[in-house]
């Protein structure tokens, strides 16, 4: 019995697809989750963007705002298959909820304007998808608008992302008259008629006969170069067989040799159903995908997608609504039921599992277990966080948790009563547990709480949270940027001798250190990146001890918190400790590491010292009318322009900007385009700031 049940889970799994919706801010990614939903039946009305209609944008400020803030998961089923789909968001102030939803899902569809192509944020969650290996197939969407062109969109794929686009359909008419698709694998037409949900199959139109062939003909070509199946198959018969055809896009699209690209207006619900259809024929299910590792003690183990292996579950995702708290999962191995027991492995702390909810954004249903590639919510667990492992108390495993990007922006924040001081520190705590990317900290120097996170929207939605939520009035200060310092110029031969004696046991350190600037690397994206400490002993003869090196390592760490400009953290420095002496009795660690902390001090001050500021990619879409309004803005930003492109009426100006410069950019744009223009930031490290910047936030 217990094998025929372990059998049925197993092949059940095979019939699941957990995927995201990734895109640019604007590019449909909720109107292609909606009428998902609408077709799979899971919702009985469209759900409208504009309205405030939708099921995934459930917050009041994602409806207030128009846009995605906060990753949602909604389940569904087609065609006999479970859907476990995260509606992500499409700002870069957010950046950090793709990250966690992409650590923990199979696949994706990434969504393209037809219009725009490929656009800037497209292109960073697809870096972001490339870094997690992530299956996608892309879905060209809004082709029923002016200036659609499938043809466009394509191009820029393959010239941006630098894949292989396997163009699937061909579409049937062009903007206002398109009407449906040519499925190129069965060269049938796929029509939807006015007022209908779902699409008539007929046969080719005479007109795109020809073309049709063409591009099957092509989609072919490029398939064979890809996959060797198919080129012996080609070279044989000069054709391939629909069977094969499909097959060998289910294997390039796993390995991410090429990307399935489909069309559509998810807006008219044109698309939808063969968008569904190539989910399930192309994207992984979890028995697809390697087994996840994780660490056991010192030990590295896999574990497979097995109902029957030990429990572990990725937290990917806190949330704290009016019922209590909520506990993302995804489901790697094994099976949970609620009621048990489980291990919170990082903190070795038991969590019992209550409630376990299948998701469908802001509405759950209960369930009694979550098997091996479940996504899950449920209610029991009190501390875990986002990027805990939850296992079997007696298996216990470690995963690797999300990667969390360091917050650039800060404001700082109080309440405007006195006795709501507590209150509202207890809001920002809990707010930091729900999106990690949020940080909480109190100036040491100020007294100030300081909230920092990805960009001035992301601490504007923080705040509105707050006050919102817990019913508290604030009052937030404006955002200061994270500078960094670095030196310019080092100092050779430093000599610092630390030597303390007040009564019993006396403190001797004696270090002699050499201290340069370290040359800039390559970064992941191609910038220059400062890398932030080296250190190492050139000491011979012993005169340092190995544990006291250690200590003076330790010491000079710590000087880098606060560097002699302005009290920034210090990067990009290269320490040498050439030579030093000891004391029989008096020398120790601690000796040491104070002595490491202090001379590398009063070397940074001996030295010259820069200031480093965050610097952000800056893609503005304007009219042509107010091009020149807009290019001067940014000159008095310090904003350097390295592009512009015209696209139907209007400019796309890329530019690099000082992130400190662009506080209240937003309302200075849309007052000179008259409410037309659009912008969205990238960040790309940091910058040398000039002497009048240095100034200002050394006296800040």
């Amino acid at each position: 019995m217990r094998t025929e049940l372990h059998r049925h889970l197993t092949n059940a799994l095979d019939d699941v697809r957990n995927l995201g919706i990734l895109a640019h801010v604007d590019a449909g990614k909720t109107t292609v989750t909606e009428r998902i939903l609408y077709a799979t039946g899971t919702t009985h009305k469209r759900g409208e963007v504009h309205d405030g209609t939708t099921v995934t944008d459930f917050d009041s400020q994602e409806r207030d705002r128009g846009i995605t803030i906060f990753a949602a998961a909604v389940s569904c089923t087609w065609a006999g298959h479970r859907i476990n789909l995260i509606d992500t968001p499409g700002h870069v102030d957010f950046a950090d909820e793709v990250e966690r939803s992409l650590r923990v899902l199979d696949g994706a569809i990434a969504v393209f304007d037809a219009v725009a192509g490929v656009e800037p944020q497209s292109e960073s969650v697809w870096r972001q998808a490339d870094r997690h290996a992530v299956p996608r197939i892309a879905f060209v969407n809004k082709l029923d608008r002016a200036g659609a062109d499938l043809d466009t969109a394509v191009a820029s794929i393959l010239d941006r992302l630098h894949t292989v686009p396997l163009v699937v359909q061909l579409p049937i008419g062009r903007e206002d008259a398109f009407a449906g698709v040519v499925d190129l694998l069965r060269m049938r037409a796929l029509v939807w008629a006015d007022g209908r949900d779902t699409y008539e199959e007929r046969e080719v139109p005479d007109a795109l006969r020809d073309e049709a062939r063409r591009r099957r003909r092509l989609l072919e070509e490029t398939v064979a170069e890809l996959h060797p199946a198919a080129l012996e198959e080609f070279c044989d018969r000069s054709e391939l067989s629909g069977r094969t055809l499909a097959g060998a896009l289910r294997d390039l699209t796993r390995t991410g040799d090429g990307v399935v690209v489909l069309c559509g207006s998810a807006y008219r619900n044109r698309g939808v159903e063969p968008l569904l259809e190539a989910v399930v024929a192309y994207l992984p299910s979890p028995l697809d995908v390697p087994p996840v590792r994780g660490m056991s003690g010192d030990t590295e183990q896999e574990r497979a997608a097995d109902p029957a292996a030990p429990f572990a579950a990725l937290a990917f995702k806190v949330n704290a609504t009016a019922t209590g708290r909520l506990t993302y999962l995804r489901v790697y191995s094994g099976t949970v039921r609620k009621g048990e027991t489980v291990l919170d492995a990082g903190t070795r702390r038991s969590e019992r599992i209550g409630r376990i909810l299948r998701v469908r954004a802001d509405r759950h249903v209960d369930v009694d277990t979550a098997v091996a590639g479940d996504i899950v919510a449920v209610i029991g667990p009190k501390s875990a966080r986002a990027g805990a492992t939850l296992c079997a108390p007696d298996a216990p495993l470690v995963l690797e948790p999300p990667a969390v990007a360091e917050p650039v922006v800060s404001v700082a924040v109080e309440a405007r009563r006195s006795t709501d001081t507590e209150r509202l520190m207890a809001a920002l705590v809990r707010l930091a547990e729900e999106d990690p990317s949020l940080a909480v900290r109190t100036d040491p120097e100020t007294g100030q709480t300081v909230l920092s996170g990805m960009g001035e929207l992301h601490l504007e939605v923080a705040a509105e949270k707050i006050r919102r939520a817990h019913v508290l009035e604030l009052r937030v200060g404006r955002p200061q940027v994270a500078y960094r310092e670095t030196p310019v110029r080092g100092v050779s031969g430093l000599v610092y001798r630390h030597v303390k004696q007040d009564g019993g046991a006396g403190q001797f350190a004696h270090v002699v250190i050499d201290v340069e600037p370290l040359e800039a690397t390559g970064g992941d994206d191609g910038e220059s990146a400062a890398a932030d400490f080296v250190f190492r002993s050139a000491v011979v003869g012993g005169r340092v001890p190995q544990e006291y090196v250690r200590a003076v390592e330790a010491g000079c760490r710590d000087a880098l918190v606060e560097g002699p400009l302005g009290g920034h953290p210090v990067t990009g420095v290269r320490v040498t400790l050439t030579d030093g002496s000891t004391h029989p009795k008096d020398s120790s660690e601690m000796a040491f590491r104070t002595a490491g902390r202090f001379a590398l001090r009063e070397a940074l001050r001996a030295g010259a010292t820069a200031l480093l500021e965050p610097v952000v990619e800056l893609t503005a879409t304007v009219p042509d009318d107010a091009v020149g309004g807009v290019l001067g803005d940014l000159a008095a930003r310090r904003g350097r322009v390295s592009g512009s492109t015209a696209r139907a009426g209007t400019v796309v100006i890329t530019a690099t900007v000082p992130l400190a410069e662009l506080f209240g950019y937003a309302t200075r744009l849309r007052s000179r385009t008259q409410g037309r223009g659009t912008f969205t930031t990238r960040a790309t490290g940091y910058d040398r700031a000039p002497a009048s910047v240095s100034g200002t936030a050394a006296a800040g």
